[in-house]
C-alpha cells in the first residue's frame, strides 16, 4: 500500500517500522500508568518490558526466518532488514515469555501477576503494529471481489491486517475491563491466550500469503491450538487455585 512514508536524502522512513514503534510506545506508556495504579515498581516494569520487547522481536524474527528459510538462504542480508516486515508473533510470544519467566524468577516475583499486567498492552501494541502490516502490504488476505486493492500485489485482497487490528482493539478493551476489576491472578493472561488464539485461528482462513500446511491446517493455526490449550490450562489453574 505505502511501505515508504517518506525519504530525507538517503534516510528512508518505513511505515512498518513507524507503526511498530507507535504501538510499542503507546503500550509502554499505558502499561507504566497501570503499574503505578497497582503499586508496582516503575523501574521493575520498565526493565521487564525491555527484556520482553528485545527477546520478543528476536524470537519473532527467528521464527519468521525459519518459516521462510529458502528465501533467506538466498538473500541472507534480508535477515537483518526488519523494516521490510517479517515478524512471526508466535516466536515473539515464546521467547518473550521464556525471557520474562527467567527474569521474574531471578527477582522472585509472581510470573502470572506480571503477565496479567502486561497482557492487555501486548494486544494493543500488536493491534497498532498490524496497521503497519497493512501499509507494508504483508500479512495480506486472499483475493476477493469486494476487498481493497493492493498495488504491490496488483489485486483486490481481503484486508486481514485491518480486520485483525480491529479485533485486537476489542480484545484490549475486554482485557482492560477485567484487569480493572478484582480478579484471580492469571485470569487476564488466560483470556488473552484463549481469545487471541481464536482470533488468529479464524483470520488464517482468510490469509492469502503462502504458509506451510500440516494436517490440513496452516502452520500458525497449529500454533494457535497450542496457545489455546496453554490458555485453558492457565484458566483452570487460576480459577481453582485458592
Amino acid at each position: 500500500m505505502c511501505p515508504i512514508l517518506f525519504r530525507i536524502g538517503n534516510f528512508t522512513i518505513y511505515s512498518y517500522g513507524v507503526f511498530v514503534a507507535i504501538g510499542i510506545s503507546c503500550a509502554l506508556y499505558l502499561l507504566l500508568q497501570q503499574a503505578k495504579r497497582q503499586g508496582i515498581d516503575h523501574d521493575l516494569v520498565f526493565d521487564l518490558a525491555f527484556v520482553v520487547l528485545i527477546s520478543g522481536i528476536i524470537g519473532a524474527r527467528i521464527l519468521y526466518v525459519l518459516l521462510n528459510l529458502r528465501f533467506y538462504l538466498e538473500y541472507p542480508k534480508e535477515i537483518f532488514m526488519l523494516h521490510h516486515g517479517g515478524l512471526a508473533i508466535f516466536g515473539g510470544f515464546t521467547l518473550g515469555f521464556v525471557s520474562a519467566v527467567v527474569y521474574l524468577r531471578r527477582k522472585k516475583l509472581s510470573i502470572f501477576k506480571m503477565a496479567d499486567l502486561f497482557s492487555p498492552f501486548i494486544a494493543l501494541a500488536h493491534s497498532i503494529g498490524r496497521i503497519g502490516c497493512f501499509f507494508n502490504g504483508c500479512c495480506y488476505g486472499r483475493q476477493t471481489e469486494f476487498g481493497i486493492f493492493f498495488p504491490s500485489h496488483q489485486a483486490v485482497l481481503i484486508p486481514t491486517q485491518i480486520i485483525e487490528s480491529f479485533l485486537l482493539v476489542l480484545l484490549f478493551i475486554f482485557l482492560r475491563n477485567i484487569q480493572s476489576r478484582q480478579h484471580k491472578i492469571g485470569i487476564v493472561l488466560a483470556y488473552y491466550l484463549i481469545l487471541y488464539s481464536l482470533i488468529r485461528f479464524g483470520i488464517e482462513f482468510f490469509r492469502g500469503d503462502p504458509e506451510p500446511i500440516y494436517f490440513g491446517l496452516r502452520i500458525f493455526q497449529l500454533f494457535c491450538i497450542g496457545m489455546f490449550t496453554f490458555g485453558v490450562i492457565i484458566y483452570f489453574y487460576a480459577t481453582r487455585k485458592s
